[in-house]
């Protein structure tokens, strides 16, 4: 029977092939607008998480500033100043904690035998490279043999690279850090830079050698990698920087938080609304494409009103009537949904990605929207267009099967 169903009507969408050809390019162009639509939302959210993982996610920095709040018998405005045992202390009392590395910076000239820039020089331990995802392109980063040692060894960014050294090969290469001589031993791989940033210009030395650059008593800052959440995080590592220090935990002056995870949270909420909204866009030109399926088979029932009327006398029921031209829907439907599925897939190839975070900043063509469909999308667009052409097709079919047999036999 349902074969008999379906083959009623293929031989009818065969027999008004215009009519049938218009709506399942309507079907198809709904459909292939949702799929498009979703593919672009989560490659715009793709994009936000491309941009922060650069860095590493499970990342927390935190840097002293100057209290605002009174805490104990201190008042406010006392200036706030880390040392090496802060790192070591939250390194064995913050739960989840895994890598610590404290920092301090100077910027410095910057000397080779051929140039000279004035660029910021980062004492750090070799755990930064694990906690910021600091990948090597040339040599290696720092060791502890360096920190034991006091090495005086530096690992260069690659626009530094290109700046001191153009196409030479500058591992082994001396430079000059406010004119105490450094080997060049690594170069690291280029990250996304918005304009004149210096992220790719950082000169990066062992901690315990930056002292030959500064006073290293105070810490600039510390960074940290860890498991868990990163908001129980954060709470006890200024609850512990504040029983060290004499601050409340609340002082949000005290010290300042750079939670890589938070600030990700704030933009997936966005990617997450924009997605929604697409999808709600996508499914109202669905929706379009089915009334206007709507429309044919309501156009068709009135043509085949005395068809309708010989089945009926022939002793068909309202549910064969009612199948005969919901099964016609569906398949219109299905056809308009597999041709649209393509195009989809199509327009993805054809169009690659699309440029976003390219347009701002060096060395982030992969931080651009990338059209890759995804089995999530082409499901949810698929549940949509079958209830789309469900709804579509059961109106017609039930106003079909709802004729009265006699008075579809006299029908002109």
């Amino acid at each position: 029977m349902i074969k008999d169903i379906f083959g009623q009507a293929f031989e009818a969408m065969r027999h008004n092939g215009r009519r049938t050809a218009i709506t399942v390019v309507g079907m198809a162009w709904g459909i292939a607008t949702v799929v498009l639509l979703l593919a672009y939302g989560a490659g715009f959210g793709r994009a936000f998480e491309t941009i922060f993982a650069q860095f590493g996610t499970n990342m927390i920095g935190v840097f002293p500033g100057r209290t605002s709040e009174q805490a104990g018998g201190s008042k406010a405005g006392v200036q706030v100043r880390f040392k090496m045992d802060d790192a070591e202390h939250i390194q064995e009392t913050v739960p989840g904690i895994i890598h610590v590395s404290p920092v301090v910076w100077k910027t410095v000239p910057v000397q080779n035998e051929l140039h000279t820039y004035t660029w910021e020089v980062d004492g750090v331990t070799p755990e930064l490279a694990t906690i910021q995802k600091m990948d090597i392109e040339e040599g290696r980063f720092l060791t502890a043999a360096d920190m034991q040692q006091r090495a005086h060894v530096a690992v260069i960014g690659a626009e530094a690279k290109s700046k001191l050294y153009s196409g030479a090969f500058p591992i082994g290469q001396t430079i000059r850090l406010n004119g105490i001589s450094f080997e060049v031993v690594g170069v690291l791989k280029a990250k996304m830079q918005e304009g004149d940033d210096n992220i790719n210009r950082l000169i990066d030395i062992p901690l315990t050698t930056a002292s030959d650059l500064k006073d290293t008593k105070y810490i600039d800052g510390i960074w940290m990698s860890y498991n868990g959440d990163h908001a129980t995080v954060q709470q006890a590592l200024r609850k512990t920087l504040g029983a060290s220090h004499g601050f409340r935990p609340s002082d949000r002056n005290a010290v300042y938080v750079a939670d890589i995870m938070q600030q990700l949270s704030q933009f997936r909420i966005i990617s997450l609304g924009l997605q929604v909204l697409l999808l709600f866009i996508g499914a109202l030109t669905l929706g379009i494409a089915g009334i206007g399926l709507m429309n044919i088979m309501l156009v068709s029932v009135q043509q085949r009103t005395r068809e309708i009327g010989v089945e009926k006398a022939l002793g068909a029921r309202k549910r064969h009537i009612l199948l005969q031209f919901l099964a016609e829907a569906m398949v219109i439907t299905g056809v308009g949904g597999i041709a649209g599925i393509l195009l989809a897939y199509a327009v993805s190839k054809g169009v690659g990605s699309i440029t976003f975070y390219s347009a701002l900043a060096k060395n982030a063509d992969a931080a651009d929207i990338h059209l890759i469909i995804s089995g999530t999308s082409v499901i949810v667009a698929t549940t949509i267009l079958v209830i789309v052409g469900t709804v579509s097709g059961m109106i017609p079919a039930i106003q079909a099967s709802n004729l009265d047999p006699i008075e579809a036999l006299r029908y002109e």
